[in-house]
Parts: structure tokens; C-alpha cells; sequence
């Protein structure tokens, strides 16, 4: 009896980690929505379980479907409260919404995003993309709504501790939105001096470049790299 309820079954079986699978490989090619069928597929043979939900909730965000991608994620970081990483998602997700909503209703949003970040900053002392987060969003949102730059140099300080190329990067960061262009040098400097990396070279050109408006050190930097 076993074995007959074993192979009647096992197609079944097989089919539906073959979706998974399938999905995992197409979203890592990026083919958001030939990956989503599968999950889905998946999700109604198997049962929703945390990944499925998290890649559902990922593709959601990879195409702007801010609304879907907010309730995955909801569901997740409720279902699993201790676990950083969800709520940073969420925190996320419901940020784009509110960027895309009306002032009003981003308003509305504010407390929710905030509770989000400094959830997952509590739960994870090195979650490096909830620090940056966080830097973004108390530098972005205006003073009066509970924007703070002492709070973002907390952070930026935090990032330091768990990567100098990330610290000086939201530092300089955060000495650019201010106009503060020879201290982001400074910053944006050490930053590519230990990192050497295609986004440290940018940040650092970009300044030269488009802030400083200093074309000589932009070519010399530019030139450095090519060498």
C-alpha cells in the first residue's frame, strides 16, 4: 500500500520541486514573470512556505508591484517576527509605495517604514543594507516628519564598524546631500582608496565630475583606473 500510495504520488512530488527550481534558475536570469508561474504553480501543489513567499514578494518588487510585494513580505516578517531580513523587505517595499503615492499617504506610511528598519537594525547588529536604509531615509525625509541627520551619522558610524568601505561611502553619502563637497571628498577618497571598486570609482568621479566641477582630477581618476 506504501509503495503504490509512493508512486502515485511521486510525479506529483517531482513536479513540484521542479518548479521550484525552475523558478529559482529564471529569477536568477532575471525572468521575473516566468519565475513568478512557477512559484505560483509551486505555492497551490505544495503549500505556501517562507521562500516561495519571499521570492514571490522579491519579483513583486523587481517590477514595481509595490502593493503585492509590501503584502508578502508582511506576512512574512509576521509569521517570522524575529527574522531581520523581512522586515528590512518590508521596510523596503513599503518605502517605494510610499514614494509612489501621494504626500499624504506617504505621510501615512512613515512610522510603519521606520518601525520596519529599526526592527531589522535591532535584530541583525550587522545587517549592512538595513544601516544603509536607514541612512537614506533619515537623511531623505524632511526634518519636520522625523527626518535627522544625527540619526543617519549614527548609522553611517554603525556601518563603519562592519565595513570601511561602506562607512566612508555613507559618510561622503551624506556630506553630498548637504553640499558639504571637500568633507565627501575626504570620505569618498578613503572609500575608493580601500575598495577600488566600480561604485566606489563612481561616487568619488561623480563628485569631480558633476559637484566639485573639477574636470583635471575627474580625468586623472578616470585615468587612474584605466591604467
Amino acid at each position: 500500500m506504501r509503495q503504490f500510495l509512493f508512486v502515485l504520488f511521486f510525479p506529483m512530488l517531482v513536479c513540484a520541486q521542479s518548479d521550484f527550481d525552475k523558478g529559482k534558475t529564471l529569477f536568477e536570469e532575471k525572468k521575473y514573470t516566468l519565475a513568478k508561474l512557477l512559484f505560483e504553480n509551486y505555492a497551490r501543489q505544495k503549500g505556501s512556505d517562507p521562500k516561495t513567499t519571499e521570492y514571490l514578494g522579491d519579483i513583486a518588487a523587481h517590477q514595481g508591484r509595490w502593493d503585492v510585494s509590501v503584502g508578502y513580505y508582511k506576512k512574512l516578517k509576521t509569521q517570522f517576527p524575529k527574522n531581520a531580513n523581512y522586515h528590512y523587505k518590508f521596510g523596503g517595499a513599503l518605502g517605494m509605495k510610499a514614494k509612489e503615492s501621494n504626500k499624504f499617504k506617504a505621510f501615512g506610511m512613515i512610522d510603519e517604514i521606520e518601525s520596519a528598519f529599526e526592527t531589522a537594525a535591532r535584530l541583525d547588529s550587522k545587517h549592512i543594507d538595513t544601516r544603509w536604509a536607514l541612512v537614506v531615509f533619515y537623511i531623505e525625509l524632511p526634518g519636520i516628519v522625523g527626518g535627522s541627520e544625527t540619526k543617519a551619522q549614527k548609522y553611517a558610524g554603525e556601518l563603519m564598524q562592519l565595513s570601511k568601505v561602506d562607512g566612508y561611502l555613507a559618510k561622503g553619502y551624506i556630506d553630498v546631500y548637504f553640499k558639504r563637497y571637500n568633507k565627501a571628498e575626504i570620505n569618498l577618497k578613503k572609500a575608493h582608496e580601500i575598495g577600488h571598486s566600480k561604485i566606489t570609482f563612481e561616487k568619488l568621479y561623480d563628485l569631480y565630475l558633476n559637484k566639485l566641477k573639477d574636470v583635471e582630477k575627474a580625468k586623472k581618476l578616470k585615468a587612474g583606473v584605466n591604467t
